[in-house]
């Protein structure tokens, strides 16, 4: 038998790919949605709770985790602009 997808003989469980992203946005907290529409950078919502969460719980303090977002962010950028737009493009951080 001849698969259509290039997912070879494993044994392992198969992770399914029917997420929806706007319910996974809709399912957010309402200050993360906020985030979220000013973010420069494309972040899954999954990708966004798991960094929020992890920032909460080391901070207990929402606009604090909100904050260390926007720090992560710089830093993902900081770190790609080299890529993206050459050596020579001024970043700050």
């Amino acid at each position: 038998m001849t698969s259509r997808r290039n997912i070879g003989q494993t044994s392992l469980r198969r992770r399914r790919g029917a997420r929806s992203p706007m319910r996974d946005y809709d399912n957010l907290p309402s200050e993360l949605r906020g985030w979220m529409s000013s973010a420069v950078l494309p972040w899954r919502a999954q990708s966004v709770l798991r960094a929020y969460q992890a920032a909460l719980a080391r901070t207990g303090c929402k606009s604090r985790a909100l904050a260390e977002l926007d720090a992560l962010q710089g830093r993902l950028l900081h770190k790609d602009a080299a890529k993206v737009w050459g050596t020579g493009y001024p970043t700050a951080g």
